[in-house]
């Protein structure tokens, strides 16, 4: 409604202006003014229809295209033939009108490809051998990869795109306070990155309009770049390897740096409860691994020696048998 209001005031101020400044009071004078009226809301709509970026560009495009006019003039007159000379400054007019709409034009067209002058990084990645790692919103929560980076066991150019940070924003805003504790960790954990000078970290603005998840965004966006993907999440991991993308996965990391027990070897354990068969006792290491120890349900609530008798590779994690050594006394 607003809009409509201003439009109509725009129609009547501006032959109201030529009639009443005396500067044409006549039906002509009234007829131009109500034109420059209707010119200026055509322009407004058009203005509306137009990125501001894209605006900006076109201007600067424009007065390029009028420079290199006048730089084209000074090398035609240099030449000294007067009757080129006299053709060449016959069309000035056209020919700065040209230049300027060829500059606007070449501005507004290709304004969009100065995003990839900055951040496109695989031409950077492919020319000066910088290895590029993305990190996904689940990685920076998690917070471990900060203490992996600062251990000198990730290296290269860390980036995190603008919509993972603006996600991890998102969620510190939450009215919900786990969602809203996990964006502020997150966010705490990407400013301890930043403070490491051995991996810079760079925030890369560039977004996949066309993917909706973030965890897509980041998958599409590493395949583009030809960058290496760092996460926590199974479901990455396994998306980024049917898109033929490189994914680190720091629970994979953790899990190949577990202490190895091999069977014939004595470890000791806190029994905790008893286990589903008669005797049994049941333990945990410290990597969260579950140790059933025959002849332990006796030893409930203490620590006991024990030899490992077998180990089995489960989906939830290890399972270690192992049983009790009677000359090893249990320690309350």
């Amino acid at each position: 409604m607003y809009t409509w209001l201003f439009r109509f005031g725009v129609l009547v101020a501006c032959p109201a202006i030529v009639y009443f400044a005396k500067i044409a009071p006549n039906l002509i004078g009234v007829l131009i003014g109500l034109g420059v009226g209707l010119l200026m809301i055509g322009i407004e709509y058009v203005v509306a229809e137009v990125n501001l970026l894209a605006m900006m560009g076109g201007a600067l495009g424009a007065t390029a295209g009028v420079i290199f006019a006048r730089a084209v003039d000074y090398a035609v007159f240099q030449i000294g033939n007067d009757a080129l000379n006299h053709v060449w400054d016959r069309y000035s007019a056209l020919r700065f009108f040209v230049f300027g709409v060829l500059g606007l034009v070449i501005a507004v067209r290709k304004f969009p490809e100065l995003d990839d002058l900055d951040k496109d990084l695989l031409k950077m990645s492919k020319k000066r051998g910088a290895r590029i790692k993305i990190l996904d919103t689940g990685v920076i929560i998690d917070g471990r990869v900060a203490d992996v980076v600062e251990a000198h066991f990730l290296s290269g150019t860390i980036v995190v795109p603008r919509f993972v940070l603006t996600e991890l924003h998102r969620l510190a805003d939450s009215e919900d306070p786990l969602r809203r504790a996990r964006g502020r960790r997150g966010l705490d954990m990407l400013a301890r990155l930043q403070e490491n000078v051995a991996a810079p970290v760079k925030i890369l603005d560039k977004d996949v309009p066309d993917v909706r998840e973030t965890e897509g965004k980041v998958v599409k966006l590493a395949r583009e770049m030809g960058a290496k993907i760092v996460t926590t999440d199974f479901n990455v991991n396994k998306v980024a390897g049917l898109e033929g993308v490189v994914c680190l996965n720091i629970n994979d990391l953790a899990t190949a740096l577990k202490t190895v027990v091999l069977p014939g070897e004595g470890m000791s354990v806190f029994i905790m409860k008893e286990g589903k068969e008669r005797e049994q006792g049941v333990g945990y290491l410290d990597d969260g691994a579950m140790v059933v120890v025959d002849d332990g349900r006796r030893s409930i609530g203490k620590r006991i020696e024990a030899t490992v008798t077998s180990i089995h590779q489960t989906s939830n994690g290890r399972m270690i048998f192992a049983k009790a050594r009677p000359d090893k006394a249990p320690a309350a």
